[in-house]
């Protein structure tokens, strides 16, 4: 999770949030190397003396000036685009959620045992355990087994909602009236937490998401006992 000290972005907890990683510091090192070379051009140009009276035009410089750009342009291109098809492919999905956004509270609903589902609300204050987050933590996390191909449902009952996890890479927006989807695998167990990322509302501070990635094995288990 974000922590006071956590100046850049959550370490990643899937192989998506990694090649998002990947591509962020892919693209902050062209965006420096431009930076400097601007600004060492204008240093140059602000405190130097040199003139040229005859200088009306320079074909070779605006040719430079024109491709390099360009290339610079097609080493971020191709790049995001690879990463835009990556995040959009479904393979194979082991387990699909469905998650619906309320006014102000998420609930779940695991269609492939038994039409399992329950609502998950944030709890108060005054309920809080000394392990708790204040504003963060939930009823009844989302479990979902580590290691495993999750094909994840996002909808609205009501306005529109923002399904969000960073630590995985994954903003989904719920909207009424229709189903949006995205795919994820989680590389280590662990809780993750998240937070409506569309504001939906007077309480749209307080519909957290924390999701909770289990062994296989012990979500087996966590599945019998929801079902008995």
């Amino acid at each position: 999770m974000s922590t006071w000290k956590t100046i850049l972005l959550q370490d990643s907890a899937s192989p998506l949030m990694e090649q998002l990683m990947f591509f962020h510091d892919h693209t902050m090192l062209i965006l420096i190397i431009i930076t400097i070379l601007v600004s060492q051009m204008l240093m140059s140009m602000f405190f130097n003396k040199f003139i040229h009276r005859f200088l009306l035009s320079g074909q070779l410089i605006e040719m430079i000036w024109t491709i390099l750009p360009a290339i610079t342009l097609i080493l971020i291109a191709m790049p995001s685009l690879r990463l835009l098809y990556i995040l959009d492919e479904i393979n194979n999905p082991i387990i699909s959620i469905k998650a619906i956004g309320h006014q102000w509270y998420w609930s779940y609903e695991y269609s492939d045992y038994k039409s399992l589902k329950f609502d998950s609300f944030m709890i108060p204050s005054y309920e809080l355990n000394k392990f708790n987050f204040r504003l963060l933590d939930v009823d009844n996390r989302l479990i979902i087994p580590f290691m495993t191909q999750i094909r994840l449902i996002v909808t609205s009952a009501d306005v529109i909602h923002s399904w969000t996890i960073p630590s995985l890479g994954i903003k989904i927006d719920g909207t009424p009236g229709r189903l949006n989807q995205s795919s994820f695998s989680i590389n280590r167990t662990g809780l993750f937490y998240g937070q409506c990322s569309e504001i939906c509302g007077a309480n749209h501070s307080f519909m957290p998401i924390v999701l909770e990635s289990i062994s296989p094995n012990f979500f087996l288990k966590w599945i019998y006992s929801m079902n008995n």
